[in-house]
């Protein structure tokens, strides 16, 4: 089940939203639980078997290593990583191998090897990251392992962040799954109405509409198109893939907010970033403090040499690229950030500083938008195209009519994406998802968040169905 669908939208949420707040607390954990259930197995009921499996026996296994000491400790924590990214390797990767091998394979004119295509579970990325941080939490003392499967199993497959995150830490959320009287007034409920139709209308009526020019460039060779094309649909996907992964965001913290819960943030205006460190430190911020907390820091982190210190930023990107994705063109993406990020350390970062604000925000962009064009390619060897494209001007006319919706939504994403680079802007969405302020503001908020679910409700009524790009990761 998708948020941005009639079906979420009409029927699941709202009936979903009248019993939890009819519901004493524990009867609403109960309840939560099941709907969360019910959401998951609504989209991939193939799977839902095998991910409560491993619930279970990631709990015990956690269980068991809270009650043990020295080596044997240890032990229960190499056992609870293990199956964890065992479960990724297999379901997400298995596929990948398979074809690298048969490609080898193809090359010596050896047989391939026959093998049934593994389905992806949807959401395997950001609930196995939230598993391996709470076995690594309970295993560190930064957390008391939780005495109930039940409140484990919530805790997994809470739905609003389950299949595209943010990535929730176990001490981020622990007290709230007891106590969430701190942020269940009806001032937090209409803060996350608010919040979750901007994110409604970020993904029906900004991205959607992108994705429907950027799908047909990116279905053509590039060949077949200008180099104005080319870098129309490099800068459409990049406006595109914000609101789009941003409006998840933002529609599974209001739903969070509307239930009680308080969701980390995950973005906040990175395309303002005056360098590529920045950059990272404002787009997929739960991944980012994950990444660093659980495999930056243990490799060393800044207290190993310089050149280690790289190495290590390097290889942390590499992992975060292929994270996303089981294809050469994400392992290229991550290896791309990587080498920025050390190019940031050794003199882009000064770089940057020296030319000023914007134009240190226009060139950190560029970048940013360049690597794009990796993460959304098939292959590498059309990644390497389009960018010859880009760079080697082609002044034929093609096929290409951007009509003045698409040119409308193109400036309206621009001004929504970069507004934030004056300050007083980027502080407004402090104070616009903030519950303590008068209820007259509020009430101005909710209205306009009608108006949003009214046209995107609309849009969606009219328009085809169009997945959240980071569903399939």
């Amino acid at each position: 089940m998708v948020f941005s669908t009639p079906l979420f939208l009409f029927y699941f949420l709202p009936i979903f939203l009248v019993i939890y707040y009819l519901l004493p607390h524990k009867g609403q954990n109960i309840f939560l639980l099941i709907a969360s259930i019910l959401f998951y197995s609504w989209g991939a009921p193939e799977f839902i078997l095998i991910v409560l499996l491993s619930i279970f026996i990631d709990f015990f296994i956690i269980k068991r290593m809270s009650n043990t000491v020295g080596v044997k400790r240890s032990r229960w924590l190499v056992a609870s990583l293990v199956l964890n990214i065992s479960f990724l390797l297999y379901f997400k990767y298995a596929n990948f191998f398979v074809d690298n091998i048969n490609h080898i394979a193809s090359f010596f004119s050896l047989a391939p090897m026959s093998w049934k295509k593994v389905l992806l579970p949807i959401g395997i990325s950001f609930f196995t990251f939230q598993k391996m941080s709470y076995s690594i939490d309970v295993y560190r003392g930064d957390g008391a392992p939780l005495k109930s499967i039940f409140n484990y199993a919530l805790y997994i497959l809470m739905f609003p962040p389950l299949i595209a995150g943010p990535i929730i830490r176990f001490k981020e959320i622990e007290t709230q799954l007891f106590d969430r009287s701190a942020h269940d007034s009806f001032n937090d409920r209409t803060v996350g109405f608010v919040r979750f139709m901007i994110g409604l209308a970020k993904k029906v009526l900004i991205a959607n509409i992108l994705a429907e020019q950027v799908d047909a460039i990116f279905a053509l060779t590039p060949d077949s198109f200008s180099s104005s094309t080319a870098w129309i649909g490099m800068i459409a996907y990049s406006f595109q893939i914000y609101f789009d992964f941003s409006g998840y965001s933002d529609m599974a913290l209001g739903i969070g907010k509307m239930m009680g819960y308080e969701y980390p943030e995950n973005f906040n205006f990175p395309y303002i970033s005056q360098s590529i460190s920045e950059f990272w430190r404002r787009w997929h911020i739960t991944l980012g403090k994950w990444m660093k907390d659980y495999i930056y820091i243990p490799l060393g982190g800044n207290r190993v040499p310089v050149l280690r210190s790289y190495l290590n930023l390097v290889i942390v990107f590499l992992i975060s690229g292929f994270w996303h994705g089981a294809a050469w063109t994400f392992v290229a993406w991550g290896i791309y950030h990587g080498i920025f990020l050390v190019a940031d350390r050794l003199f882009f970062s000064r770089f940057l500083k020296k030319i000023g604000k914007l134009p240190a925000t226009l060139l950190t962009l560029f970048v940013v938008m360049i690597g794009w064009v990796l993460f959304r390619s098939e292959s590498i060897s059309y990644a390497m195209q389009f960018y010859r494209k880009l760079f080697c001007w082609d002044n034929r006319i093609d096929e290409f009519h951007f009509d003045s919706h698409f040119i409308f939504i193109m400036v309206c994403a621009a001004i929504f994406s970069l507004m934030g680079y004056f300050k007083k802007i980027e502080n407004f969405q402090y104070q616009l998802y903030n519950p303590n302020q008068k209820w007259q503001k509020l009430a101005v908020y909710a209205f306009f968040a009608v108006i949003l679910f009214i046209l995107s409700g609309g849009a969606l009524l009219a328009g085809g169905f169009n997945p959240f790009i980071y569903f399939r990761f």
